[in-house]
């Protein structure tokens, strides 16, 4: 029986500690919910997949980013014990680039697209003098991607590569995933004060 949200969310909470991990959770699983949409798939396991891709994450840091141990394979490992589908977590496995797994379904490809991609917006949002979302432009999101001492930690190539892989322009998937976001600013706390 495959995992439902609700289930999925309550794993994510047992694990998860952080908030804002679980707040960059929720947004992948949004945009990977507008994304489906958009496709014609599987609104709720695309949603699944956004919302459990680094539920292991604290558990298993994985700092030596290791293909097979910690994040994401012990997660994955976990997830095929409770009977999750292959096609969830091989798009979870294949959202971490050096675990090398080929990303050969669209389900694979949106996640590792958007992924990096909603941190990069969330970031740019929290510099705001709003704090909202709701007034941000994509072509501000674009501007802080060039600035490289903004987000570090979030990778541009990944953003790049995950958008020519989804084969989509990339101004028109970070609008697309502003929009997507945007929908959702409540619940990821990004409706500003």
């Amino acid at each position: 029986m495959p995992l439902d949200r609700t289930a999925a969310w309550t794993l994510v909470c047992e694990w998860t500690q952080s908030e804002s991990l679980r707040k960059h959770m929720l947004a992948v699983e949004t945009a990977m919910r507008a994304y489906a949409r958009k496709f014609g798939a599987d609104e709720e396991a695309w949603a699944v997949a956004g919302l459990l891709h680094d539920f292991d994450y604290e558990r298993f840091p994985n700092d030596a980013h290791s293909a097979t141990e910690e994040h994401p394979s012990a997660g994955v490992r976990h997830l095929r014990g409770l009977g999750v589908s292959e096609e969830i977590c091989d798009a979870i496995m294949g959202h971490a680039e050096y675990t090398g797994a080929p990303r050969t379904t669209p389900m694979a490809k949106t996640l590792f697209a958007v992924d990096e991609l909603c941190g990069l917006v969330t970031a740019a949002t929290y510099v705001r003098p709003s704090k909202s979302i709701l007034d941000l432009e994509p072509s501000s999101v674009r501007k802080k991607m060039k600035d490289k001492g903004f987000a570090r930690g979030v990778s541009r190539e990944d953003i790049t590569r995950g958008a020519e892989e989804l084969g989509v322009e990339l101004d028109a998937h970070i609008a697309f995933v502003v929009e997507a976001l945007k929908a959702n600013a409540t619940a990821l706390g990004l409706a500003g004060s």
